[in-house]
């Protein structure tokens, strides 16, 4: 009686021994986790910047100058609303690029304010 009592739980040496394998597979689930979360925030960002730029194109193309702002692409509704920064998680960081050539006023290229750089080394603010 009393040897069978006694071969029905686990021991503590395979306790810690699962328990281990379980913590060390979590860390890598959540180290990938984390980097996928970092890709989907830069393909969005990818993303935004060329929904504002094409924004602008059409806005230059149709009205023959460059919007003053991001705001007046929502007014003429180019736009529904301000794109979110995904790496800054807010409207207020886009950097605003005036024309190259400097004869026009306004808005003719947009850049992300935010610091650090993309998966693949590029600045988040040359994207």
């Amino acid at each position: 009686m009393r040897e069978r009592s006694r071969r029905r739980g686990f021991t503590l040496m395979e306790l810690l021994v699962v328990m281990s394998i379980l913590a060390l597979l979590v860390a890598l689930v959540v180290r990938n986790y984390d980097a996928g979360i970092d890709r989907a925030n830069e393909a969005v960002l990818r993303h935004n910047l060329a929904t504002m730029r094409d924004a602008i194109d059409r806005f230059h193309a149709d009205k023959r100058r460059y919007p003053r702002g991001l705001e007046e692409l929502v007014e003429a509704r180019y736009l529904k609303q301000i794109p979110l920064d995904p790496v800054t998680r807010t409207t207020s960081t886009w950097v605003l690029a005036p024309p190259r050539d400097g004869t026009l006023d306004g808005v003719a290229d947009v850049k992300s304010g935010a610091v650090g750089n993309a998966d693949d080394g590029t600045p988040f603010s040359s994207l």
